[in-house]
């Protein structure tokens, strides 16, 4: 009987992980029907830029758990860029 896990695992606990340890019994099978209209979408491209912003800026950004702040910067210049495109 595969393990079950009462809280998530580590990457290091992952790692290690068999294909006999994981439970696929909720995972219905795939078959070719399944996938015949399946269509790949490759993750956009970024380009890395040098930006200039105010401190206060960048602390607002960083606050809370501090990683990851130049996504959360992305997502709001993202979700800009989309508003004025829907605005016309």
């Amino acid at each position: 009987m595969p393990k079950r896990y009462a809280k998530p695992i580590t990457s290091d606990e992952y790692k290690q992980l068999q294909d006999t340890d994981i439970d696929y019994s909720d995972i219905p099978e795939t078959d070719e029907a399944f996938w015949a209209n399946a269509k790949i979408h490759p993750p956009a491209k970024k380009k890395v830029v040098s930006l200039r912003l105010d401190q206060e800026v960048i602390d607002f950004f960083k606050q809370g758990e501090g990683k990851r702040h130049t996504s959360r910067m992305a997502a709001v210049l993202e979700s800009y860029v989309k508003h004025h495109k829907e605005a016309g």
